[in-house]
């Protein structure tokens, strides 16, 4: 998720001025680097050290580890961390100021979705840290007791849509479609249906295109109740991994 940030802010205006990356794995880091034209550090402390604000991403496991190497210590602290709290990571950064943020991985094409808790830190740094991000796509303020099903829905979901447009695409494909021009058409079906949403209601767009015993209809017939279940059972899925 880190990567995709760091080539969203890299695909246009309004990012940081210089990234700077350390990763366990150092191939990792200096890769990513060299695609940003960022730059890497040996360890955490100079990260934070040369930094303004510092994204942390890693897993929640890896908190406490992450704190101890910097002594509790750091600049203005984004934390991309799953059903991690801002009480969590205030007990690991005592006085650190931290935007608790959850983006989707459309923000490495400066479309996602960035649900954020801001963690009581001062409105202006608060207004410079969303500021920041908001090239990568739209920023939605939330109380913290609802980020966790606020990332079952729109940080998952893209894998589950991506899914979906798999299985379109092949049925197009047994069709003799050519399976290139398949995924194109069914990109342009999302990329268009996503603008649509924006302003009609699911069921609104659905009934505009299912007409009474037509092709749409006799699909719909398909799909109804086994992908409502499906995708509910996917958001509890992934719910149950935060608890």
């Amino acid at each position: 998720m880190a990567a995709a940030m760091a080539r969203g802010w890299a695909a246009g205006d309004g990012g940081p001025a210089t990234m700077l990356f350390c990763d366990l794995d150092r191939d990792r880091a200096e890769a990513i680097a060299r695609e940003v034209g960022g730059e890497t550090r040996d360890a955490l402390p100079g990260l934070a050290e040369d930094c303004d604000v510092l994204v942390l991403a890693v897993k929640p496991a890896a908190l406490t580890d992450v704190a101890k190497e910097l002594d509790g210590r750091a600049p203005a602290l984004i934390s991309i961390l799953a059903a991690t709290s801002t009480a969590q990571l205030g007990e690991a950064f005592p006085e650190v100021p931290v935007l608790r943020l959850m983006p989707n991985q459309p923000v490495e094409v400066r479309r996602g979705v960035l649900c954020y808790v801001a963690g009581g830190m001062p409105e202006a740094l608060l207004v410079e840290l969303v500021g920041l991000l908001d090239p990568l796509g739209e920023l939605i303020p939330l109380d913290e007791h609802l980020m966790d099903p606020a990332m079952a829905v729109m940080s998952s979901s893209p894998a589950y849509i991506a899914l979906m447009a798999e299985a379109l695409a092949r049925g197009g494909e047994r069709e003799g479609l050519d399976p290139k021009l398949a995924g194109e058409l069914v990109a342009g079906a999302l990329a268009g249906t996503a603008e649509l949403l924006r302003k009609r209601d699911p069921a609104t767009i659905r009934d505009a295109v299912a007409s009474p015993g037509g092709a749409t209809e006799a699909g719909l017939a398909q799909l109804e109740g086994i992908v409502e279940d499906a995708f509910v059972n996917a958001v509890n899925a992934s719910l149950e991994r935060f608890r």
